[in-house]
């Protein structure tokens, strides 16, 4: 019995998950991989000969200004929490050269990207300020007390 690989027949292109053709980031949000701007460069460090010859370090692009799937909210929030990585036209550069095959780097660029992109667009919870237990305060009071008893008392024992 043979086992069909349906991603490989005619007409199934629509079939494909949407990791294949986009990088998911969360689970409303899937960048397609024709907005990035990948760019393979020689790579330094450890490797010997085969790094003068491969170019295996792998830099990616990603402008939020001219993402199609990024809502204004999302890309004004990208735009203020990334804003120090941000470069004057508005792209996300993420650099991988820790391994020695380009396809790996690339999935580690893109993995990176995905993470700071799922990061930045997570909304924080507001910080609810707590009080402090009365008992506490009272704790404090009586040490202050404590205290200024003792030094009253020395002040007095000190002849003249």
């Amino acid at each position: 019995m043979a086992i069909e690989d349906r991603r490989d027949a005619p007409g199934d292109e629509t079939m494909s998950p949407p990791s294949v053709n986009a990088l998911v980031v969360s689970d409303d949000l899937a960048i397609p991989r024709g907005e990035f701007v990948t760019r393979a460069t020689r790579s330094s460090g450890a490797g010997g000969q085969h790094v003068n010859k491969t170019a295996s370090r792998v830099e990616l692009l990603w402008n939020v200004g001219n993402s199609s799937v990024l809502s204004e909210d999302q890309r004004s929030l990208l735009r203020e929490r990334l804003a120090s990585r941000l470069s004057g036209d508005g792209s996300i550069r993420v650099v991988a050269s820790e391994t020695r095959s380009q396809h790996r780097n690339r999935e580690r660029a893109e993995a990176r990207l995905a993470e700071l992109i799922r990061g930045a667009l997570t909304i924080r919870k507001k910080r609810k300020p707590t009080r402090r237990p009365r008992s506490a305060d009272e704790a404090r009071l009586a040490s202050k007390k404590l205290h200024s008893k003792k030094k009253r008392e020395r002040k007095r024992d000190v002849p003249d």
